[in-house]
């Protein structure tokens, strides 16, 4: 017969050796994209047959550097004007939990949208990040600015989605 210490000792051996065994790992997450430099794309005019000028051609994307990673948005017009739509993207924030950035379109100088290019992925990471992602979007614009409030139980993620927004803004030089 063993003794009562021997037994608890196996025991416990026993259940941190499953435990450890269950112990799950994060998902991989996605490579990150480069930072890159701003693009714009100019609306293209052509005249029409009788002689007016049409704004709302197909536009033409302005050169960028290749490998920036910076995309250009084309921006239609009404026929008034020369609105240009600037796409920026912002660095990638890497968080305990997995990276963030995000993709600014700016028209007019004027924020008009805000993508998340990367979130962390996962099984609970993924679900936060896609719960906190349209908030997050909706108080960028509506603030116009990556002054935002973070969203409760996504910290982390609220934290670097402001910060690679900031950062677009101040390579947009808008705000």
């Amino acid at each position: 017969m063993l003794p009562r210490r021997a037994v608890a000792a196996l025991g416990i051996t026993t259940v941190a050796l499953i435990l450890l065994l269950s112990f799950k790992t994060p998902d991989d997450t996605l490579p990150a994209r480069t930072t890159g430099a701003i693009a714009v794309v100019e609306p293209a005019t052509g005249t029409t047959g009788d002689g007016t000028t049409d704004a709302t051609a197909t536009a033409a994307p302005a050169p960028t550097t290749a490998g920036t990673g910076a995309t250009a948005a084309p921006a239609t017009g009404s026929g008034s004007g020369t609105t240009a739509a600037t796409t920026v993207d912002g660095p990638v924030i890497d968080t305990r939990y997995g990276p963030v950035q995000v993709e600014l379109v700016v028209a007019g100088g004027k924020i008009s949208d805000v993508v998340a290019l990367q979130l962390p992925t996962g099984r609970r990471s993924g679900q936060i990040s896609q719960a906190a992602a349209p908030i997050l979007h909706d108080e960028a614009l509506q603030a116009q600015s990556a002054k935002i409030d973070l969203v409760s139980g996504a910290t982390y993620t609220s934290d670097a989605y402001t910060q690679s927004l900031q950062a677009a803004i101040d390579h947009a030089g808008i705000g």
